[in-house]
Order: C-alpha cells, then structure tokens, then sequence
C-alpha cells in the first residue's frame, strides 16, 4: 500500500529542502496540511500538486 500523508521531515527529504522550508510552505498555504493529533502531516496527492505546479527557474547565462 502506498503512503497516503507524509511528515514534515519526509517531505523535506523528496524535496531537497530543509524541514524548516516545508513548515514554510505549510505556514504560508502553498503546501497543504492537515493536522492529526499533534502532528501535520501533508496528503500525497496534495504533495505531488505542489511539485506538478512548481515554475521552473529561468536559466540565465
């Protein structure tokens, strides 16, 4: 079965980010979370919409 939520510190590792980067983009709405006890924990299919709606970087010479 595939995982349906992920942590903060899972997310940040299939992001290259850090921990601190995806609790920003919780905090400011662009990542999606939901709240289970005490922990946030971020939906698969709201995880692979963030990466499938990232612009990519103009690449400059």
């Amino acid at each position: 079965m595939e995982k349906l939520c992920f942590t903060a510190e899972e997310v940040a590792d299939r992001l290259s980010v850090s921990k601190t980067r995806v609790y920003d983009l919780m905090r400011c709405g662009e990542l999606p979370s939901v709240k289970l006890g005490r922990s946030r924990l971020i939906k698969a299919v709201d995880l692979l919409a963030y990466v499938e709606n990232l612009e990519p970087a103009p690449v400059v010479a």
